[in-house]
């Protein structure tokens, strides 16, 4: 389990709906990094999960990329061309490197994407709030915003599972939230269920969840980016991905900068496509 040093905790209507530990003291081969855990509903429901049984390297809400100029910034093994998953002495980590602003509803971050040996790989600047959905008491919205820089002599080119050879849509890599352990479903504008809805760039997808208590909830998320398409799990394990190198890698040349920003609507209950208006 994680040693929790400091967490900043942000709260809509006066309720404490996310926490965020900046340093997790975590295995080196989790690829350690900043993560939101416990996210709740308004209503209390824990939407995150951490370190579970079947990926111990999901954490929470968190950035991790598995491939960053041959480093792994996600954790666990690696998928090798011709070879599959490997563990291999290649895990990075994510370190803050200074605060921005800081208040109940969110906070400013300055982090740095750093290979097995401490180099800086990635410059990322975040920002991160939360905030009330106008005539909804049972959503808010979690906004998470994010510039990744390239160093000024150094090309970084992100990949995936997918870009090094596996062939069955695991192009996952970026934001990436770890659902609560239970049964969901996944839906977009075009289309219903994990086959149809991953590897997609609808303007947005919804999860539909049960927790493991039989606690109900929906989590709309909105925000590709050019380029970007959904990765989604709903059999094997519960998470949405927003994909930056889904099919093809993605490189930011030398001194440059690609952002994202990202929003997800935290809801109680089950919605239905209809009830959606407003989250999306």
């Amino acid at each position: 389990m994680s040693h929790e040093t400091t967490a900043t905790r942000l709260r809509v209507r006066g309720e404490t709906v996310a926490e965020y530990v900046p340093e997790p003291d975590l295995d080196p081969r989790l690829s350690p990094r900043p993560y939101l855990h416990p996210v709740r509903t308004l209503g209390g429901v824990t939407v995150t999960d951490i370190l579970p049984e079947d990926h111990p390297h999901h954490l929470g809400v968190s950035i991790g990329v598995q491939d960053v100029n041959g480093y792994n910034l996600w954790g666990g093994r690696t998928y090798v061309r011709d070879q599959g998953y490997t563990w291999l002495d290649d895990h990075g980590r994510t370190e803050p490197e200074s605060w921005g602003r800081q208040a109940d509803n969110g906070f400013g971050q300055r982090l740095r994407w750093l290979d097995r040996d401490g180099r800086t790989l990635v410059t990322e600047d975040r920002t991160v709030s939360a905030g009330a959905i106008a005539g909804r008491d049972d959503a808010w919205l979690l906004d998470f915003a994010y510039t990744l820089t390239a160093p000024a002599d150094l090309d970084v080119t992100l990949g995936s599972p997918a870009t090094n050879g596996r062939p069955d849509g695991a192009g996952y890599g970026g934001f990436f939230w770890r659902a609560a352990l239970g049964q969901v479903d996944v839906l977009t504008a075009n289309g219903d269920g994990e086959e149809q809805v991953n590897g997609s760039a609808d303007p947005w997808l919804a999860l539909v969840g049960q927790t493991a208590d039989a606690a109900p909830y929906t989590l709309v998320f909105s925000g590709l980016g050019a380029g970007d398409h959904w990765f989604a799990r709903a059999g094997q394990y519960p998470g949405v991905c927003v994909a930056l190198a889904y099919r093809r890698t993605l490189t930011i040349p030398a001194g440059e900068r690609i952002s994202r920003r990202h929003r997800v609507a935290v809801a109680d209950g089950a919605l239905t496509r209809d009830q959606l208006d407003g989250l999306r």
